[in-house]
């Protein structure tokens, strides 16, 4: 990582917490206290920022500086608000096509999701705070720059996501390998949205739950291994084929 994409102490943050500056993660080492600390966990907390507590030699193996026990990556993407997005969206005159990412942690696949997502016509990618792979350097460059282009947002619950797309008219489906109903039955003219899960859990049993449809690939032979940007991408395209 970069030095100029690190901060590095614990004014520096609190003061780039507090101008709004775009914050990756945060590492705070264990056992780390003092009413600055509090202040940064709050701040955190309400901004969705991912703080991670790690050993004093993690830290020391980023930055030869003075760390007092923090150190930050800034953020390579701008994150947006679902809502302000949503409304951006429509304002323009068109119908919202959003993706979900549950647990996928490996950022190639989510760099070349965002590239197919852009090129299909998909607006927005949604990501929530934990539990999923950072949009780091190697996800920028897998994305070949779709990063930078398309809306994406960081939440701290998908299950609160899902609620706020409903009460926007958005529908929310889930791609599950298991179910019946096959993805060129899926209506994708409507507003809505694409949960993708991980590769090894799929998606989270509750979140798929209040979904309002599943949906699975139709394969030719039974055989279970797509990967998650390459269904994610054939999903898109079948997106894509309905909406024009």
């Amino acid at each position: 990582m970069p030095k100029n994409n690190l901060i590095i102490g614990r004014q520096p943050l609190m003061e780039a917490l507090k101008s709004d500056k775009q914050i990756d993660k945060i590492l705070l080492q264990k056992n780390s206290s003092g009413e600055i600390i509090n202040d940064i966990r709050l701040f955190a907390k309400t901004k969705h920022i991912p703080i991670q507590f790690v050993p004093v030699e993690k830290l020391n193996s980023l930055t030869k500086t003075n760390h007092q026990g923090v150190v930050a990556f800034t953020a390579l993407v701008n994150y947006l608000n679902v809502q302000e997005v949503i409304d951006f969206v429509v304002s323009k005159g068109e119908v919202p096509l959003f993706i979900l990412l549950d647990g996928i942690t490996d950022v190639r696949n989510i760099g070349a999701i965002a590239r197919t997502a852009l090129c299909c016509g998909a607006q927005t990618i949604i990501i929530p705070d934990k539990g999923v792979g950072a949009l780091n350097e190697d996800a920028m460059k897998s994305s070949a720059g779709a990063l930078e282009q398309i809306n994406i947002c960081r939440v701290n619950s998908l299950m609160k996501t899902v609620d706020e797309l409903h009460l926007n008219g958005i529908k929310v489906y889930a791609s599950e390998m298991t179910a019946t109903k096959k993805l060129f039955n899926i209506n994708f003219t409507e507003p809505c949205a694409i949960i993708m899960g991980g590769e090894e859990k799929g998606v989270y049993p509750a979140l798929m739950k209040i979904c309002d449809e599943k949906f699975s690939i139709p394969m030719h032979k039974n055989f279970e291994s797509l990967n998650v940007s390459v269904a994610t991408g054939m999903i898109l395209y079948e997106a894509m084929k309905q909406r024009s």
